[in-house]
Parts: C-alpha cells; structure tokens; sequence
C-alpha cells in the first residue's frame, strides 16, 4: 500500500449512479486505469470523483440527471479521503426530486467544504473545444484552477454571484430607488475585488509552474481580457462606482455589465506566438494538458499535496512519447490520477505503477473488474 502522504481518495463506492448498480474500488493512491469499449461507465466513475470537489462535476449534471434507469431509487456516492492526519468518510446523495445533499463524518454541510479535502483537476473530450467556444467555459476553467489554490473561491463566487441576481432582479423589474442597490452593489463589489485578485494569483503561479515540465508540452501566455466597452475594476471602491454609474445602461439591459463575471481568459500558444483560438485541434489539446499539469505542480509545490485528477481518453490525443511522459510525470507528482481509454495497451508504460480496472457494460448495469497491463 502506497501510504498517504498526501490527501487521496482510498474507497469509493457507487450506488445507483448513471449506468452503475452497485460499485466498489479500493484505491491505494498509485494511478487508475480504467479501460473498455466506449459506453461501458468508465467517464461515470470520473465524474463520480469530480463530484468529490465543489459544482456540479465534470459533465456540469442537476442533481436529478445522474439517477440510475430505469429504478429511479436515488443515488448516493460513499467515499474515503485519506490525509496525514484523518481520514473522512465523504458521502454524497439525492433523491428524485431533490437537491444533493453533502455529508462529511455525518455532518450535513455545504458543497464548499468538499474543496478543503481533496483537490480535484479534470480534462475530458468535452474541453477540447475550451479556445475557441464561449467565454463562460474558460471562466468556469480559471475559477477551477483558482480554487484549487484559494479553496474560499468557491463560496466568494458563489456569494457575488447570488447579490448579482438580486441586482437583476431589480433591474429588470424597474426599480430606481438607489437604496435598493446600494446594498447590494456593496457587496458584488467586495467580493467582486476578491475574485479578481484570486484570478490573478492563480494565472501567475500557473505561468510560472509551466516551466518545470518533464514532459513536452507546450506553453502558454496567460491573460485576463474582458469584452469592448465592459469593465471590471478590481479595486472594491472603483468597481462599486462603476457598478452604481452603469445602472442605467444595466436597467436597459436587463442584466449587469459590470464586473468580474464579464472576463475571458486568452491564451498564446507561446512556441509560435499564435493565440490557442488559432491553433490547431491537436495544440490546443496539448495545451491544455499542459495547463493541466501545470496546475497539479503548482498544488503539489504550494500545498505539499498533489491534486486527484481525471483525465478522460487523453492518452488516444498522445504519441507514444508523450504517453509516456505524461505517466512519468504523474508518477513523479505522486498524482492520484484517473485516466480512461477503450484500449489498455495505451497505458502500459505505467506498468505496475497503476492500478487497473476493466469497465464492461452488461445487461442489467456496468461491471467494474480488475485487470492488468
């Protein structure tokens, strides 16, 4: 057994969760391979895992969506996470019709307290896409990597996030009495400076931990930019009188413009000075498992704990030399990773260093087994 000098994920068990009836894996920190044919249930355990951390996990699921059919019982997820010093007994669920409720050592508690166990970090087919789609999936990825330094990010942003649809609420029912906003503006705004200042620790330590790769992947020049015309001070006082200034402009329409919520994040491919929106399909991917990876050194560096992260068919986008680097690489972060493909002779450069599990899917549900390389 690898012992836990860091924080890890030792049981995890699944009761009527997507494709799965009942699941249990005993994990002893070393990577986990997870192999089978495309709709087995191997991307339902990651996501399993992801919902370990704060949100809605990998696949961004309601509560109602990750119910097993056709029982429709309610699921449950039970897991271990091992540190130094305890290991917490983590167990997660929702009934139909209900919200996900969070327990950690039997004590009902937010969602947010989840970031303080275990830092997740996932890269899924899904983000491929991340460059050259919408901003609001590349805040959702700075927000990620901010809180898996800054684990407070989660409910600082949720609390912005909760006083700007109190704001548009107002604004979209007319109301012009300035006291109304005051208060609530008040708080966008402090919380709104933590936020940006969070973003901007975060983008600098990742800038600084891509240049300690054992891999070769590429770099990138990370930066915050915000659309034409919007702003987002950063300093409370300032963006409080930029919040109250653009209430009409806001009022018109219907939402708020001001703020943090209104960023990107921009990325240059740095090897070719050419911004990752132009790349190709296969830098872009290249460059996000460097980010990726970049993000766990800097955990790994700043915390002295390696992040969990789930890494979804990513070794079918390498070359063998680059397989086998980024296996070396979570090797040498002590990284308790979760990776997945159809075919597990992609993976056996991780020889014994990995534990193994053949995911099939049968007629009543998906059969998890161990295996070897």
């Amino acid at each position: 057994m690898v012992r836990p000098s860091r924080h890890i994920i030792t049981s995890l068990r699944l009761s009527h969760f997507r494709s799965h009836h009942q699941v249990q894996i005993g994990l002893d920190g070393r990577p986990v391979v997870l192999f089978g044919a495309n709709g087995a249930g191997k991307t339902n355990i990651l996501e399993a895992v992801s919902l370990l951390s704060p949100g809605r996990g990998l696949r961004r699921a309601l509560a109602e969506d990750l119910i097993r059919r056709p029982e429709a019982i309610g699921w449950k997820i039970a897991a271990q996470v091992s540190t130094d010093a305890q290991v917490y007994e983590v167990d997660l669920q929702a009934e139909p019709g209900q919200p996900r409720q969070t327990r950690i050592d039997g004590k009902q508690l937010p969602q947010t307290a989840l970031a303080r166990l275990v830092r997740v970090l996932w890269l899924i087919p899904a983000m491929d896409r991340l460059w050259i789609e919408g901003a609001e999936g590349r805040r959702r990825f700075l927000d990620r990597a901010t809180m898996s330094f800054t684990p407070d990010h989660a409910e600082i942003t949720l609390a912005y996030e909760k006083a700007m649809r109190d704001r548009n609420r107002l604004l979209k029912d007319g109301v012009r009495d300035a006291h109304w906003y005051a208060a609530l503006e008040s708080q966008m705004a402090r919380f709104g400076a933590e936020i940006s200042l969070n973003r901007r620790n975060a983008l600098e330590v990742l800038q600084d931990a891509q240049q300690s790769t054992v891999a070769d992947f590429p770099t990138g020049a990370l930066s915050i930019s915000l659309p034409d015309g919007a702003v987002a001070p950063e300093n409370p006082d300032d963006l409080r009188a930029a919040l109250a200034e653009s209430r009409p402009r806001d009022m018109a329409a219907g939402r708020t413009l001001v703020g943090p919520h209104r960023v990107d994040l921009e990325a240059i491919f740095v090897r070719k000075d050419v911004p990752a929106k132009h790349c190709s399909t296969g830098e872009q991917k290249a460059l996000l498992i460097s980010l990726i990876l970049a993000n766990a050194r800097a955990l790994h560096a700043t915390t002295g704990a390696a992040p969990v992260l789930l890494l979804d068919e990513v070794a079918a986008h390498l070359d063998a030399e680059r397989r086998k680097a980024l296996y070396d690489e979570i090797t040498a972060l002590g990284a308790q990773a979760f990776l997945t493909g159809t075919d597990r002779n992609l993976f056996t450069d991780f020889g014994s260093r990995a534990a193994v599990y053949q995911v099939a899917e049968t007629q009543a549900a998906s059969l998890v087994e161990e295996a070897t390389l």
